[in-house]
């Protein structure tokens, strides 16, 4: 796994340390990235001493206790707490996740949590997913069809096309393989990047749509797929175990497939 790289901001500095719980026997420390832009000069590091007897069991609820005992100006997202909407998206200890998923007894020593690397922060661990969201927009995220739909019936597909689309259909646009990627810190804003490709597949996969030509069309670019260099930070990091990867070198093959003849 590459080393965490810091977020688009100035190197952090030491910020405020808080006390140590009263009568607290299991303590986790845990250093958080802080940053508001509309007031700070620079981003610090704040250090929190949490009572694991009086904490639940996920890194996200750390983050909670914080926010709601400790430091009420605490930024981060969050929602489904179940691993499906991506929100929570942070970078722990080196690694990108989704902290809702992950134990804190998995990290000994220290929590380090920062927002996701390479991007702009918002503030706080809030990082700025405008662009990402953007490319994901660009392939075009929905089946699209030539032919008229059934009049009686939906477009159906066979249990086999169906399980095509397994490993693909599950990403939750958490952004933590595109974040990961080398490739995709030095050219984001020409390469989609591990998430965004995979969706892209997705489509292509899917027997119902009807659309695969102009889809190709617009994947076979230099920067947009072929800047990735099968790394493997993508698929080391996605939380719902998927392999981005893979899905990149599927479409790779299409297309030399289609240019064959």
């Amino acid at each position: 796994m590459a080393e965490f790289t810091l977020p688009k901001n100035s190197v952090p500095m030491k910020g405020k340390e808080y006390p140590v719980p009263f009568g607290a026997t299991r303590v986790k420390r845990i250093e958080v990235y802080r940053w508001n832009p509309d007031s700070d000069e620079n981003p610090r590091i704040d250090v929190y001493h949490l009572d694991l007897d009086r904490c639940g069991p996920m890194v996200l609820d750390a983050i909670l206790k914080i926010k709601n005992e400790i430091d009420s100006t605490l930024t981060f997202r969050r929602s489904c707490r179940e691993g499906v909407c991506g929100s929570c998206a942070m970078n722990v200890n080196g690694k990108n996740t989704l902290v809702c998923t992950k134990a804190i007894s998995d990290y000994k020593g220290t929590l380090k949590i920062f927002p996701l690397p390479h991007l702009s922060v918002v503030k706080d661990l809030v990082a700025d997913m405008t662009h990402f969201y953007a490319q994901y927009a660009s392939i075009k995220p929905w089946i699209e069809t030539q032919t008229p739909a059934p009049a009686d019936r939906e477009r159906l597909q066979s249990h086999e096309d169906r399980k095509k689309l397994d490993g693909l259909y599950e990403c939750v646009l958490c952004a933590c393989c595109s974040t990961s990627c080398p490739s995709y810190w030095w050219n984001s804003d020409k390469y989609l990047g591990p998430a965004v490709l995979l969706q892209a597949y997705r489509w292509l996969a899917d027997s119902r749509d009807e659309n695969k030509g102009e889809r190709l069309d617009e994947l076979e670019d230099a920067f947009k797929l072929y800047r990735c260099h099968t790394i493997m930070n993508c698929t080391d990091t996605c939380p719902k175990g998927l392999n981005p990867a893979k899905a990149i070198a599927e479409i790779k093959k299409l297309l030399l497939v289609r240019k064959e003849g």
